[in-house]
């Protein structure tokens, strides 16, 4: 019974698919936002199906709000600059995660029930489309907080104790979007270092106000290195893609239409808006 209950949000009549997983470096993340913003409103209002999402943003650090509150931010923001990457502010929970080519993030977005969709139901619908798309590999995947990861939480994905994936969630407007990041190939611990030189250097005393991970990179690891297979984002893409046929028979390609673009503009403005914003007050 509980697995058909996790698997029920993922049971759809059918899922609307926007691929943006190869849109390459000029695709910036607060577009992201903006899209997954536009879905939930979309599909929150009846105007779309359920919809899932893929996406890949090179070289990029998402932050957290929590994040800008570091006492010597600036010179944490310089050792993300040095060190090649872009960052934005999210609009959601949680801390900082790197974005590169390596690194698939996935989108499912539901409408949200009368009685409103249990924040639990959106993790383990995730965690169970997860379970499903690597069924082949003889691992076990769990859902605990990986304490000394970046951004711990408690659905933290994780094989053998080493991180591979987080999960956040999303509500507006009547739609629900859970988001996955899920580190495909490359080095789960060099990613994980970017992350401990963050708040090293924008720590340099302890804050008072906000606790921020001591971050162990042996704790974190990709796919492939955890399953001693070279993953691609074009093979596990086709493995989300026939998972998630799986559960519902039948999934489309699609872009945004109609009025939804006129939505994602102003979602676009809003987020680049809020994100300087954000910004801007901590420089000062």
């Amino acid at each position: 019974m509980e697995l058909q209950k996790n698997q029920s949000l993922l049971i759809q009549p059918e899922w609307r698919i926007i691929d943006q997983s190869s849109l390459g470096p000029m695709f910036d993340a607060l577009q992201s936002f903006a899209m997954d913003d536009t879905l939930c409103t979309s599909v929150g209002a009846g105007n779309s199906p359920s919809a899932a999402r893929s996406w890949v943003h090179h070289d990029t650090i998402v932050l957290g709000i929590q994040d800008t509150k570091l006492p010597e931010l600036e010179a944490g923001l310089k050792v993300l600059e040095d060190s090649g990457y872009r960052y934005i502010v999210r609009n959601s929970g949680g801390l900082a995660v790197v974005l590169d080519e390596g690194v698939l993030n996935l989108s499912l977005v539901f409408p949200d029930s009368e009685k409103g969709i249990d924040i639990n139901r959106g993790y383990d619908a995730m965690l169970q489309l997860t379970k499903e798309m690597f069924k082949d590999f003889p691992v076990h995947i769990e859902a605990k907080e990986i304490v000394n990861s970046y951004c711990p939480g408690s659905y933290d994905l994780s094989i053998n104790g080493k991180k591979f994936a987080g999960i956040s969630q999303r509500r507006i407007r009547n739609g629900v979007a859970v988001q996955i990041y899920l580190c495909v190939n490359g080095s789960g611990s060099d990613r994980a270092q970017v992350i401990r030189d963050f708040y090293h250097a924008g720590k340099r005393e302890e804050s008072r106000k906000f606790i921020f991970p001591e971050i162990h990179p042996e704790v974190m690891a990709s796919l492939s290195e955890l399953l001693g297979t070279e993953l691609t984002i074009q093979d596990t893409m086709l493995r989300f893609l026939q998972s998630l046929k799986g559960f519902s028979g039948k999934i489309f390609a699609s872009q945004l239409e109609g009025e939804e673009l006129t939505l994602y503009e102003g979602y676009l403005d809003r987020v680049h808006q809020r994100n300087e914003k954000v910004l801007e007050n901590q420089s000062k």
